[in-house]
């Protein structure tokens, strides 16, 4: 599913007189820092300073706003550079280790909320948000289709021992990186994230 799918309501309020791209960047720190569930339209008024109507108006509602803040995450801190890391680096388990630092890079930047925003914003969705649930989940098992895709590569060159599970792999890795993210939220600073990498490497599978 991608972000787009998302169809906003019926614009409302004046025409938009903001920098888009600013006001997002705003949007998106809200978001991240308090998740989709417990943002109000109030809070992000205030942090994007521009009123409800302007709001409506560029976006169509909150959850089209949270999807283009979405976007322009991980256009800026996720996909493609992830999916560079993977492709550039000269084995699976380098490709891992790389992205799992780079995470970390992202996930304790002090001029960032802490951790991931795909993961923080997921939580304590209500089910009236199916929309958002569905699209985080989507989001999420796209990054761990890639890293798989990168086992099973190391798998072919013979870098990863063969009879391994990428899939299973895939999913632990990615499931660090989620533990990553809650602890960092709840204030695991740089050096200790990266002391759980040295011992999420130790479990890679060896010949």
């Amino acid at each position: 599913m991608k972000i787009t799918d998302s169809k906003p309501g019926r614009p409302r309020g004046r025409p938009v007189s903001f920098d888009r791209e600013t006001v997002l960047e705003r949007a998106m720190h809200v978001f991240w820092r308090q998740g989709y569930e417990t943002t109000t339209i109030q809070d992000l008024t205030e942090a994007m300073e521009i009123t409800a109507p302007s709001l409506y108006g560029a976006f169509g509602d909150k959850a089209g706003l949270y999807f283009e803040a979405v976007a322009y995450y991980r256009q800026r801190y996720g996909d493609d550079h992830a999916k560079c890391l993977l492709n550039t680096s000269p084995t699976a388990r380098e490709a891992v280790r790389n992205l799992l630092f780079e995470a970390v890079h992202t996930m304790s930047d002090p001029e960032t909320p802490a951790g991931c925003m795909v993961v923080n914003s997921a939580i304590n969705c209500y089910a009236q948000s199916t929309k958002v649930q569905t699209a985080l989940a989507e989001f999420r098992a796209e990054a761990e289709g890639d890293l798989r895709q990168r086992i099973e590569r190391g798998i072919e060159e013979g870098d990863v021992p063969a009879g391994t599970n990428a899939a299973i792999l895939a999913k632990f890795y990615t499931t660090v990186i989620m533990g990553m993210s809650l602890q960092a939220r709840d204030g695991l600073d740089c050096a200790g994230l990266q002391a759980i990498i040295d011992s999420a490497m130790q479990a890679w599978p060896q010949a």
